[in-house]
Order: structure tokens, then C-alpha cells, then sequence
């Protein structure tokens, strides 16, 4: 076979398609990242990325995942370590002097040493229950972050729990420590809780960069309240709530006070960072009347209490979910390729459309996302074609409206640097 026979064959070659991309991805869950990968016969293998450290390093990233914020040391500024080195310390001598002090005002309140001695550990045992409370309310915190409401909220209904057990703890005197200690590590969780939501809220008031000046004016209104809080209560206990009956009787009714009070302090608070349910809310807005709904305006209609309920007109949209429970191996490269350049992955079904962000997604690529389903779901509505298409012309329809969408949301006050989504489930390619 000669030079020029060999040309001529190359020629009647059919082209090459594309080599396909490759089915696997990492995702990123809970601090822990796992590969993903389709086999040839659809199968879908599963290992740990990074299996192979030794079992020091994954000790100690195990502690820095539970102890330091979420993508530490990036994401603090400088000094942060030193601090809580000695932070730690604090604490460390704090409740050691704690120890001593409980154990000298219970021999000051007549016990003698031998059989004080028991006494004074099991207090101090009840007192840990609280500790233990706040350990495991803390592995929580970028929930609070996402809803920061709810969990406020929730903070209280907590605190109220714990009390119950302590009012409630003279009908069992033999079960005392077990009813102080489940009192104590309610509100242990409740105390977290509360702290951390502090924050956020106060945020949200924040104008004029005086967000140290709110904290304190606020600290100072719980003082003062507390107080007289503190009077009337001596003056209940000394009156009608002297016996049981009573305490039975006014309990309920100011805990009922308590928890009515913080829902409507909640409701009040504007917060203006996005999050899974606020985002639905706006995306459903702006589909149905194309305005844009402020902080302010939004805040009245916010689920406080079951925040993650899907909204029809914002494309039943769940963020989150796994990528692997949701993307058949026949779907990926379909939806990569309607999606290429985007850090988003859409997955319809009958019920709900799995919205999965890539690691370093943006509060901005949610909402692109979410518009996209949003679209989708009304074009489903009027137009009889394959899913393929309709994901194609509702992307489409996004890009053309997604920057004044943006200019606008961001006008309202609306932060859209980040989005919160409450430790979901996230990808990388």
C-alpha cells in the first residue's frame, strides 16, 4: 500500500466523537470527602479521598473539623489560633476554680467533709451534664448559620425543657441527679444554640457598622429585664408558687410567654443573607410578579419552624442532597454538557429537583441554579418536549434575565457573596 492509498483511507475515517468526560467526582460531606466514580456495567464505586494519611494527621484533622470553623485556617484571619490557644486556657482555669468554689459553698451550707465529698461530685457530675450539652450542640453550627431563626427558637424551647426537669425534680428526689443532670444538658445545648445565633441576628440590624454598639445596648436590655425577672420570680416563689401546685400552675404559662416572645423577636429580625428557604421565596417571587422582595418584607413570611418545605413556584428545589443518590450515569454527561461552564447540577424527578453545588459555589450559582428549576417547572407547564430541551431554553431565559435579577437583589440589601446552605452535600469534578 502505497503513500497516497494511506490518505485516502484517513479520509473515509469517520471523525472521532469527543472523548467523554470522566464519571467521577468528589463530594464533600460532613468534613469528609469521598470519590465517586461509574463503572463500565453502572456500577458506582466509593472510597475516601486521602485514605492512606497516617492516623495522627487524621486525628488531628478529625479535632481542627470539630473545633475550628469550616475550611480553617482560610477561612479566619490572622491571630485566630493564638486566641483560641488561650481562650482554651481560660476556660481550662475557670472551671477548675469553678470546682473549688461549688465544693466550698456546699461545706459553707452545713455538709461535712466525709459525706460532702460524694455530694459535692455529684453536683459537679450535674454540672458536666451541661458540658456535654454544648459539645454536641456545637458540631451544629453551620446549621445555626443557615437558620439562625429557627434554632434561636429552638435554643428557648431547650432552656425551657431543662427548667422543667429541675421544677420538676422534688416530685423524685430519688432521681435528682438524673433529673438536675438531663436539666443541666438541655440547657448546655441551649446555651450554644442561643450564642451562636447572637450574632446573625444582631447582624441583621446592623447599619452603620455599629454592630458592637447594638450587641451591648442589647446586653444590656437582657440585664436589666433579667433583674427584675429575678424579683418577680422571688416574689412568686415566696407567694403562689410556694407549693408545687403553684409552680405547676404559673410554669406552663410563663413558659408559653417565653417561647411567644421569641418567636415574635425572630419574625422581627431582617436577615438578609440567603439561605435554601429565603431563596425560594425570592425565586418564587420574581417568577410570579418579577419584583423582588426586601429583608424587611420577607421576614413576615419566613417558616420559622419548618423551614425546608418546597415551593412550587420557585421549582420544588431541595439543595443538598448527594450527588450520587440523585444522578443516574446515563444523566451526568447530559446535564454536563447542558451546564458546562456552570458550578450547579440540576436533577429532575417527580416529586421534587435536587439543586448540587459544587465545592466553591456562590450564593450567586444557587440562584442562578434555582432560577433554571424555576423556569424549567413553568415551561413543563405549557410546553409538550424533552426534558433536554426545557433545561436548555430555561437556561437560556436565566442568562438573559440573572444580571438585573442580581443588580436588584443586591440593591434590596441582599448579601449574595455566600450561601448558606446548612453542611449540604457538595461536589468537585
Amino acid at each position: 500500500m502505497n503513500f497516497l492509498e494511506k490518505i485516502k483511507m484517513k479520509k473515509t475515517e469517520p471523525d472521532r466523537l469527543p472523548p467523554a468526560l470522566p464519571l467521577y467526582w468528589i463530594e464533600t460531606s460532613k468534613s469528609v470527602s469521598r470519590q465517586y466514580q461509574f463503572q463500565p456495567d453502572g456500577q458506582l464505586s466509593v472510597k475516601i479521598v486521602d485514605d492512606s494519611r497516617p492516623a495522627t494527621r487524621r486525628v488531628v484533622e478529625s479535632f481542627f473539623n470539630k473545633f475550628f470553623p469550616s475550611g480553617y485556617p482560610y477561612s479566619v484571619n490572622e491571630g485566630y489560633l493564638r486566641y483560641t490557644q488561650f481562650r482554651a486556657l481560660q476556660h481550662f482555669t475557670s472551671a477548675a476554680l469553678s470546682v473549688l468554689s461549688t465544693q466550698s459553698l456546699l461545706f459553707a451550707a452545713g455538709l461535712r467533709p466525709t459525706p460532702a465529698q460524694a455530694t459535692a461530685v455529684s453536683w459537679i457530675l450535674k454540672d458536666g451534664m451541661q458540658h456535654v450539652g454544648k459539645l454536641i450542640c456545637s458540631n451544629l453550627g453551620a446549621r445555626m448559620d443557615s437558620e439562625p431563626k429557627r434554632w434561636r427558637i429552638l435554643a428557648d424551647v431547650l432552656y425551657d425543657l431543662g427548667t422543667g426537669f429541675e421544677v420538676l425534680s422534688p416530685l423524685c428526689p430519688q432521681l435528682f441527679l438524673e433529673m438536675a443532670g438531663l436539666g443541666n444538658f438541655a440547657k448546655g445545648m441551649a446555651v450554644v444554640a442561643a450564642r451562636a445565633t447572637r450574632l446573625p441576628i444582631y447582624s441583621s440590624f446592623a447599619k452603620e457598622g455599629n454592630l458592637s454598639d447594638l450587641f451591648a445596648k442589647g446586653e444590656a436590655i437582657s440585664t436589666l429585664f433579667n433583674v427584675l425577672g429575678i424579683g418577680a420570680g422571688i416574689q412568686l416563689a415566696s407567694t403562689v408558687c410556694s407549693t408545687m401546685q403553684g409552680k405547676l400552675l404559673v410554669g406552663p404559662v410563663l413558659s408559653v410567654i417565653h417561647i411567644y416572645s421569641v418567636c415574635e423577636e425572630m419574625r422581627a429580625a431582617p436577615v438578609n443573607t440567603l439561605n435554601p428557604q429565603r431563596t425560594a421565596m425570592l425565586v418564587a417571587d420574581f417568577v410570579k410578579t418579577g419584583k423582588i422582595s426586601s429583608p424587611a418584607d420577607l421576614r413576615y413570611w419566613e417558616d420559622l419552624l419548618f423551614p425546608g418545605r418546597l415551593i412550587e413556584d420557585a421549582g420544588n428545589v431541595k439543595v443538598g442532597s448527594a450527588l450520587h443518590m440523585v444522578v443516574k450515569p446515563s444523566k451526568l454527561q447530559q446535564l454536563k454538557e447542558i451546564f458546562p461552564e456552570e458550578r450547579f447540577l440540576l436533577s429532575s424527578g417527580s416529586r421534587q429537583t435536587d439543586l448540587i453545588l459544587e465545592h466553591n459555589a456562590t450564593a450567586e450559582d444557587a440562584l442562578r441554579g434555582w432560577l433554571v428549576a424555576a423556569f424549567t417547572a413553568d415551561l413543563e407547564k405549557s410546553v409538550d418536549d424533552t426534558s433536554a430541551s426545557i433545561l436548555r431554553a430555561a437556561y437560556e431565559r436565566m442568562d438573559t434575565v440573572f444580571r438585573p435579577f442580581l443588580s436588584e437583589l443586591q440593591a434590596k440589601g441582599w448579601h449574595t457573596d455566600r450561601f448558606l446552605d446548612g453542611t449540604g452535600c457538595r461536589f468537585a469534578f
